[in-house]
């Protein structure tokens, strides 16, 4: 199992651990700041040292086990083994991009109360879908919404919610497509004050203002009820 880092501190760009594991298709460190791709939401990209060599990070992955988290390196690993101490280094501005629209599309659900079916976290634009049963959207008054939302400056915090708790209240859980784990006893939660409240395991900004200005690029049909809406940030 790989200490996650990144649940509790989504800013850290460097930190120092150890070689777990060597496989094929990567290294499994002792914990990590790299951000597995899940919830919608891509695998971070970066570097990891390793006996004064540096390696390219191409992507993050978990395991099968969906407790172990794999960094994938394209180039050879031959002399790296368990034990070795690792030096990384996300790609930070790319990562930062991402809390961004990740947080983004929380403020969208807190304008949206239809269910969302789906959704993609991308660097510069993203989506969700909802099944809107009937409710109509406007693009031009949903970006308003969005941007005064971003400019109130609203505090975001991490938090947990028990099994039971999330049990008694399946309407926290906004996507049907990405649901989030049981079985560790509690559930990380994204609470975005008095606006948008919603288990999440993505990385997220602190604070709304961090978002910066953003504009619906799309309302798109995807089926009878589904609406496709596409956000982008205006200033990557």
């Amino acid at each position: 199992m790989t200490e996650k880092i990144f649940y509790q501190d989504s800013y850290r760009k460097t930190h120092q651990s150890e070689v777990v594991d060597v496989l094929d298709e990567g290294i499994v460190l002792a914990e990590t700041i790299f951000y597995p791709l899940g919830g919608g939401q891509p695998g971070d990209t970066g570097r990891l040292t390793i006996n004064g060599r540096e390696h390219r990070v191409s992507d993050t992955r978990y395991a099968p086990d969906r407790s172990t988290i794999v960094h994938h390196i394209d180039d050879d690993l031959s002399g790296v083994c368990p034990g070795d101490p690792v030096d990384m280094e996300i790609d930070w501005e790319r990562r930062h991009r991402l809390m961004r629209m990740h947080t983004s599309m929380h403020l969208v659900c807190s304008l949206i109360t239809a269910q969302a079916t789906g959704g993609a976290v991308g660097e510069t634009e993203s989506r969700l879908d909802f099944d809107l049963q009937g409710q109509a959207v406007d693009k031009e008054q949903l970006t308003a919404d969005l941007n005064a939302l971003v400019e109130r400056a609203i505090p975001v915090t991490i938090d947990s919610i028990t099994d039971e708790e999330l049990d008694r209240n399946p309407e926290l859980v906004r996507t049907m497509s990405v649901q989030p784990p049981r079985g560790a006893g509690t559930v990380r939660t994204i609470s975005i004050e008095n606006t948008d409240y919603q288990p999440c395991g993505g990385t997220h900004v602190r604070n709304t203002a961090e978002i910066g200005e953003l504009l619906v690029t799309g309302l798109k049909n995807k089926g009878r009820q589904n609406k496709r809406i596409s956000i982008a940030l205006v200033n990557p």
